[in-house]
């Protein structure tokens, strides 16, 4: 658990931060092994601020959605993004 307890609140990538950081710490900060953690905490980063910047745009604050919404916020996306 985090210190900072607004870290959630703020850091909508927090589980991906922290699993790439346990990744590195397991593999003696060999970053090699951890390339798919540092993918997925750089895609979540990239989904998000999307997010943010879409409802700045559209002036709907806060710019960062809830804890409680962002599930359905991803879940929505998913539905709607095209299959490869």
């Amino acid at each position: 658990m985090p210190k900072n307890y607004d870290a959630e609140k703020n850091n909508p990538c927090l589980k991906e931060q922290e699993l790439s950081y346990k990744c590195l710490s397991k593999n003696n900060f060999d970053h090699g092994k951890c390339e798919l953690y540092y993918a997925n905490y750089n895609n979540c980063k990239e989904f998000w601020n999307k997010i943010r910047a879409d409802r700045r745009a559209k002036g709907i604050v806060p710019y960062l959605p809830d804890v409680a919404d962002r599930d359905s916020i991803k879940a929505e996306f998913m539905k709607t993004k095209p299959t490869l």
